[in-house]
């Protein structure tokens, strides 16, 4: 019998990057100094919650990949992540999600009138700091990623609790509100090497279907993952009147018991033990589960391909292994 291959965890693929991401990481304290008290201690407490910063992360390798030595690439990185956790603290609110990786959310514990303001604060600071250089070309690509971002927050909006969205525009949504900014922190990674047109497109799209990926298997661990590795509540997002991939392929069936089942929690926001068991069987006799991560191993498949017009290094493979490290993701 073959012994199984234990797969490198995060840590190990990225280990060249560590003290870069530790330089983020610090750079991120740094920018949210301030003398109004509550903006550093916000701050204290997004970094106290951990992450595993895949996007600085994507960028700072790309850049890398692209042959740059600079410290742009850190400050650039900084900026995805103050993008990003703007986004995180946003959505938080909109959803009434109030617990994020196994803390109670930023909401939760200052307040939605504040932590709406740390948003904007967030958004802002990241333009300021992506200002402090002269790249228009970067600058621009960040706004596009950002406005898609906001699109895509809107457009799920109109979706929510709509369960007859089909998957084209549950994917579109995905795209938007998660894709496009991996696709922005690998094309960002390559500008700053100079890299030519065709190696730009090549690192925006493997950074898109990662970012497709990723956000597939967010989804799935909703389903599958154990509250205490996640995070939040299991299948929080159904009854937060999000519709995602599972559900939307369980709703092909013709059967009318489970789409009153699916309407019913999304209607009253409760997902008791009996509904949960009987939701867990249905998805199961549909292979719905299977259906979705099938479909972010497409993806997975999709982001590896473009990087081949880079030659071979140890740049390229660690991004070659990250989609099926997310893959494999439990939390």
């Amino acid at each position: 019998m073959h012994e199984a291959v234990e797969k490198p965890s995060f840590a190990q693929l990225f280990a060249p990057i560590r003290e870069d991401l530790e330089k983020v990481e610090r750079e991120f304290g740094r920018h949210v100094e301030s003398q109004v008290a509550v903006i550093p201690q916000i701050g204290r407490y997004i970094q106290s919650s951990g992450g595993k910063r895949i996007r600085p992360s994507v960028l700072l390798m790309a850049a890398r990949l692209a042959g740059y030595k600079g410290d742009a690439a850190i400050l650039y990185a900084s900026v995805v992540e103050f993008i990003h956790t703007a986004t995180l603290v946003h959505d938080d609110i909109i959803d009434n999600s109030n617990f994020r990786r196994g803390q109670p959310a930023v909401h939760s514990r200052f307040g939605n009138d504040v932590t709406v303001l740390l948003g904007d604060y967030l958004y802002i600071k990241s333009m300021g700091l992506a200002l402090s250089r002269d790249t228009l070309d970067v600058i621009r690509l960040l706004c596009d990623v950002t406005l898609r971002m906001i699109e895509g927050e809107l457009y799920q909006l109109t979706k929510n609790g709509d369960i007859a969205i089909s998957e084209a525009e549950h994917l579109d949504i995905l795209r938007r509100k998660t894709a496009c900014l991996f696709g922005g922190c690998a094309r960002i990674g390559g500008m700053l090497g100079g890299v030519n047109h065709e190696q730009a497109e090549a690192l925006e799209a493997y950074g898109i279907n990662l970012g497709m990926t990723f956000q597939l298997v967010d989804d799935l661990l909703d389903f599958q993952g154990e509250r205490s590795a996640v995070g939040k509540p299991v299948a929080s997002d159904l009854r937060e009147g999000k519709i995602t991939l599972p559900i939307i392929r369980l709703l092909r069936s013709p059967d009318e018991a489970t789409r009153t089942l699916v309407a019913d929690v999304v209607r009253e926001r409760t997902m008791t033990d009996e509904r949960w068991q009987e939701l867990s069987g249905l998805l199961h006799q549909a292979r719905a589960i299977d259906y979705a991560y099938d479909k972010a191993e497409e993806f997975a498949t999709a982001a590896k391909k473009p990087l081949y017009v880079f030659p071979a290094s140890p740049e390229r493979d660690a991004l070659l292994a990250l989609p099926d490290y997310l893959l494999s993701r439990d939390r």
